[in-house]
């Protein structure tokens, strides 16, 4: 087993939890937690157990002040919980590091949105060094976390937590899924951590884990507690020889006098003083959305599969549109009007492919991460602002290279600069718009496989409703009004009047042309202007949007869906 070493030269004192007469509705479960309380002392480590549905995390997150109690009340240090700050530290079940980074360079970005403004980068750079040395990591710190060992990835977790030297330290179900000496490791750590000073407060599922604590909360079915007391006296209490058997017994509805609420809970009765908001100064803005656009552009040379997305899915369609069009459509002594709009339209479906598709996989990734990162002073706009600015500048690359390829193979008519920067701006905007619409649909969505279900449902209102297959005014009255909510419409009027399909469907020779300027009506009358302004409109619309729906998850906390454990 590790030997353990101190994590804090200088440990902070532990926090003080007091739960008194705790009840804990949550919604679509009902009551999960009934008249629960008990006390945790500062620097002590303690395990809540319990069977499946008796409510552990609910009691977790409740202790942790994420979520007010229905009833009762819950107090840090004599007072009521504030928000999450430097000396509060919460590790979910869920990874809240990303994958793909060498661990020493997860713990620095880590640093850089948790601790103090201003912090030196040595300073950052020796508070990595400490937590790495503390939690036996020092060896790894090079490694991707991705290829850490179970038991080595939930210590990473841990050493997140502890750059910031919290007072309490709040962990679900951390053993779960570890084997039973990487579990007793791990354990042994949490064991350090409390003994340096830190409170340590975790659910758990292993029996091995029990005796390991300064004192057991054993929760029975309906969320009451069974037992509350030294891990030592938890069979006896019970009348049985093993573990196991507590586990039988509570769930027959056996009770210990430890039970009870503790002798102070009278004090309980009265008012009790909210706690004074702690002098915890978040970092700005400004270097938030710095820091997190660094990290991103990390993340993403790091992952060798979205960088052969990003770059082969514009080569790919490149391609189909070499091959599906011929060249000399735009010729004006001998145009071919019908396939004119068809290139115009698949660019501005080119376009909006490209930005849906790198946007629907930014945010529902790395869901964990982000709600731990909240409670911990992350912004939701500058993290919103910083995928805009991280793939944008891909998809202007994307753009300008599918209209510099179709032009050098005659998809494109011979037109002066102006026309180029008219058509490559529509682009950008419509990409930009469906990048937005991208982030907004990984925000809702919960996992990466919905995000996937999505592209086929957002896609194809665009290609319908376009107003290139069935032009605008051929549409029924509901299909005009679906129409000016799809960007798709707005892109490819605006390239149609960039190329001046109008003037080239009037002027040239084919038989085809008037009939199709009669059906499409007004649609390539407009200034490209109009069409960028539409575009940019959407791009701000849908990017609110996204930051709405991820405020409001973050809200919801960590105990969201699992309500019942």
């Amino acid at each position: 087993m590790r030997p353990h070493t101190s994590v804090a030269s200088s440990p902070p004192p532990g926090l003080r939890i007091e739960a008194r007469r705790v009840t804990q509705q949550v919604k679509g479960a009902g009551r999960v937690l009934h008249d629960v309380s008990l006390d945790v002392a500062p620097g002590s480590l303690t395990v809540i157990a319990g069977s499946s549905g008796a409510g552990k995390t609910v009691l977790l997150t409740t202790l942790a002040g994420l979520h007010a109690p229905s009833g009762g009340t819950v107090r840090h240090d004599g007072a009521r919980p504030g928000p999450p700050g430097r000396e509060f530290g919460f590790v979910p079940q869920e990874d809240v590091l990303h994958l793909e980074l060498p661990l020493r360079d997860t713990l620095r970005y880590a640093a850089g949105l948790r601790m103090e403004p201003g912090t030196a980068a040595d300073a950052v750079d020796a508070a990595v060094r400490r937590v790495l040395a503390s939690l036996g990591l020092a060896h790894r710190a090079d490694t991707r976390v991705r290829d850490l060992s179970g038991g080595e990835r939930k210590r990473a977790g841990i050493a997140a937590e502890m750059l910031t030297r919290p007072r309490v330290l709040f962990l679900d179900e951390p053993t779960s899924g570890l084997d039973p000496v990487t579990g007793a490791e791990l354990l042994h750590t949490l064991r350090g951590l409390a003994d340096d000073g830190t409170t340590v407060v975790l659910t758990t599922h292993a029996l091995a884990d029990l005796p390991r604590a300064d004192r057991v909360v054993f929760l029975a079915p309906g969320g009451e507690v069974a037992y509350a007391g030294e891990p030592g006296a938890l069979c006896p209490a019970f009348g049985v020889g093993t573990l196991e058997e507590v586990y039988g017994a509570v769930a027959g509805g056996a009770k210990t006098a430890s039970a009870t609420a503790p002798s102070n809970q009278d004090a309980a009765s009265g008012p009790v003083a909210a706690a004074a908001p702690a002098a915890w100064p978040r970092v700005g803005p400004v270097r938030q959305w710095a820091l997190l656009t660094r990290r991103g552009a990390a993340l993403l040379v790091h992952n060798r599969l979205s960088v052969a997305v990003l770059a082969g899915s514009p080569v790919m369609i490149v391609a189909m549109f070499a091959v599906l069009f011929r060249a000399g459509a735009f010729d004006p002594a001998a145009p071919d009007p019908g396939s004119t709009a068809m290139i115009m339209f698949w660019i501005a479906f080119g376009a909006f492919f490209f930005g849906l598709t790198y946007g629907l996989l930014q945010i529902c990734t790395e869901l964990p991460v982000l709600r731990r990162e909240w409670l911990a002073g992350l912004r939701l706009g500058p993290y919103v602002a910083s995928k805009l600015t991280l793939v944008l500048p891909v998809l202007a690359v994307a753009d300008a290279l599918l209209l510099a390829v179709l032009r050098a193979l005659d998809r494109l008519p011979a037109a002066g600069l102006d026309t180029f920067l008219s058509l490559f701006t529509t682009s950008l905007l419509a990409s930009a718009a469906a990048l937005a619409l991208g982030l907004l649909a990984s925000a809702a969505v919960s996992e990466p496989g919905q995000a996937t279900l999505m592209l086929p449902l957002l896609c194809f209102p665009q290609v319908l409703f376009s107003g290139a297959f069935v032009p605008v005014p051929r549409m029924t009255v509901a299909g005009e009004v679906l129409s000016l909510a799809m960007t798709n419409r707005w892109a490819y009027e605006a390239l149609g009047s960039a190329v001046g399909l109008e003037g080239l469907w009037r002027d040239g020779t084919s038989p085809l042309g008037p009939p199709l300027l009669a059906s499409y009506g007004d649609s390539f009358a407009h200034p490209a202007s109009r069409g960028w302004l539409i575009l940019a409109g959407f791009t701000l619309l849908f990017l609110v949007a996204a930051w709405a729906v991820l405020v409001r998850k973050c809200r919801r906390g960590t105990a969201d869906g699992r309500a019942g454990r």
